[in-house]
């Protein structure tokens, strides 16, 4: 299928491994300029190399960021549309906070974590989002969790924010849609990341918990946050798509 990407410019963070490379890698191989973002400047470069590797010709600009940090989410926006003129594509996606459940996690943790995996979303949209109304046209994916449709007693942290995050999008979304701008989030199950293995000790275990008896593959979910961004996906905004392998029990 031809999702009508190529030429779009795509801002994807969380980028240096996973579901957020993987993202990264769906949306160059439709034709997108991406600029990838993470902390390590190490891991961006390989990222980089990676993604070139495996689509020759493709386009990727890498920009060292912590997403937690306010004013490193304004610099990024920033230098994202110095780099490519604008962001047409934003792809919102950041690292788990720590596992703990309620008596386990000291009250400090909260604010942590929700500048991690809500605020910084919000400081995203706040800074990329109006440009996108103005042109007509625009695109905003966040990766979440499954979590938030049934909240894991061990990510506490990842609940609260996520669940607040999947507010302020749906909000969001019947906000600017009819300026063209397409707002939705992802929510993956168990896909095999670096993340899920610091979770779990026996990753092929696990998948026995998942109805598909399998673990999801990375590559495939960026394909499916990739179709988000689409021209055919115009008509899909405020949805939260959990891709879990039929994991969530939720009729939601």
């Amino acid at each position: 299928m031809e999702l009508g990407l190529h030429g779009r410019r795509a801002l994807v963070t969380g980028a240096s491994s996973g579901l957020g490379l993987s993202t990264a890698l769906a949306l160059a191989a439709e034709g997108a300029e991406v600029m990838i973002v993470a902390r390590s400047a190490e891991r961006l470069a390989g990222a980089s190399s990676s993604l070139q590797s495996q689509v020759p010709g493709a386009i990727v600009h890498t920009h060292i960021a912590d997403v937690s940090e306010p004013g490193a989410v304004t610099s990024m926006a920033t230098a994202a549309v110095a780099t490519m003129g604008g962001v047409d594509i934003l792809i919102a996606n950041a690292g788990g906070p720590p596992p703990g459940g309620f008596a386990s996690t000291p009250l400090e943790a909260y604010l942590p974590a929700l500048q991690l995996n809500l605020l910084s979303t919000v400081a995203m949209c706040d800074a990329l989002v109006p440009a996108m109304q103005t042109q007509g046209w625009g695109r905003v994916v966040a990766i979440t969790s499954i979590t938030v449709r049934e909240p894991n007693p061990n990510l506490i942290l990842s609940n609260m924010a996520r669940a607040g995050l999947t507010g302020f999008l749906r909000t969001l979304a019947r906000e600017v849609a009819a300026d063209g701008v397409t707002v939705n989030s992802v929510q993956p199950g168990l896909h095999r990341t670096a993340r899920l293995e610091a979770l779990h000790t026996d990753v092929d275990a696990v998948a026995a918990s998942v109805p598909t008896r399998t673990i999801g593959d990375p590559d495939d979910f960026g394909r499916v946050a990739a179709f988000l961004c689409s021209d055919s996906a115009r008509f899909i905004t405020g949805s939260a798509i959990p891709v879990d392998g039929g994991a969530s029990h939720g009729l939601q």
